[in-house]
């Protein structure tokens, strides 16, 4: 007599979902920005055969800059305190007054328990103090600032102005001269 009426559970129609799903993930993915490793911009000279290695050189001191960051974080020049922020204005004066501009050599020593800020803040002072450089040997020679020079120009100011930077390694663990 009396019968009754199965209710039916309202469903939603989900078939696309996962399409929007995919391309919800695709929109992020695009749209996001990814961080990219920092560091220091070196390329190391090729290794050569052993039968190939040249003895060490004897280097004139003059033409020498000896930089130390000791374990607190502060730099030594030439056996002498200097603070970091004076340090490019003393590699200007040491690359562009030295009397064989090629023959330069800045030696950087690093205690091993000195902050990675530190051997950055020094290495950033070392790369501006080179890049000064250029930059007033671009506007001598050819009239404008260094990011305006083509490539072959940029070349010659780099050959110009090498960078030459030696770093010395302690055996030692106390982070002392070895």
């Amino acid at each position: 007599m009396f019968e009754r009426k199965k209710r039916q559970v309202p469903s939603l129609n989900t078939t696309s979902t996962a399409d929007i799903s995919f391309m919800l993930l695709i929109l992020f993915l695009v749209t996001s920005s990814m961080d990219i490793d920092k560091g220091l911009t070196r390329q190391l000279p090729p290794l050569t055969p052993e039968e190939q290695r040249v003895e060490q050189t004897d280097v004139d001191e003059r033409n020498v800059l000896r930089l130390q960051i000791t374990a607190d974080g502060q730099l030594i020049c030439n056996d002498e305190p200097l603070p970091v922020s004076q340090l490019r204005g003393r590699v200007e004066e040491f690359v562009g007054v030295t009397s064989d501009r090629l023959q330069h050599i800045i030696q950087l020593e690093t205690d091993r328990a000195a902050s990675y800020e530190a051997y950055f803040d020094v290495q950033n002072e070392i790369v501006a103090a080179y890049n000064a450089l250029r930059n007033q040997r671009a506007r001598q020679r050819y009239g404008h600032s260094l990011d305006e020079c083509t490539p072959e120009q940029k070349t010659q100011l780099r050959d110009y102005y090498p960078q030459r930077i030696a770093e010395v390694n302690n055996a030692n663990e106390e982070g002392g001269r070895p």
